[in-house]
């Protein structure tokens, strides 16, 4: 199993728009039958060094997390939606 986390820091941290990334993040679902798992969320503490919205996704392999990567609705709708309403984006990826 392999476990891709993604944190993104947002040009406009609102609530307006941390709830429509994460709804975007969440519009995955069914779309890539490769995933596993998905999980996004808004994060509630708001301190200096926290993200504003963090996203869990689950691979039964690291190929298929690499093709997740091309897929076509990740790549052509999601991405591009997050690097429009993100100064930051991190991500760690790990097998379990």
């Amino acid at each position: 199993m392999v476990t891709h986390l993604v944190f993104f820091k947002l040009n406009d941290p609102s609530a307006e728009n941390m709830e429509a990334t994460r709804a975007k993040l969440l519009s995955m679902a069914g779309q890539i039958p490769l995933l596993k798992h998905l999980e996004a969320g808004v994060d509630v503490i708001r301190s200096e060094r926290s993200y504003d919205v963090a996203l869990i996704t689950r691979f039964d392999s690291l190929a298929d997390l690499q093709a997740y990567q091309i897929h076509p609705y990740h790549a052509g709708e999601v991405i591009p939606f997050m690097k429009s309403v993100c100064s930051s984006i991190v991500a760690v990826d790990y097998e379990s």
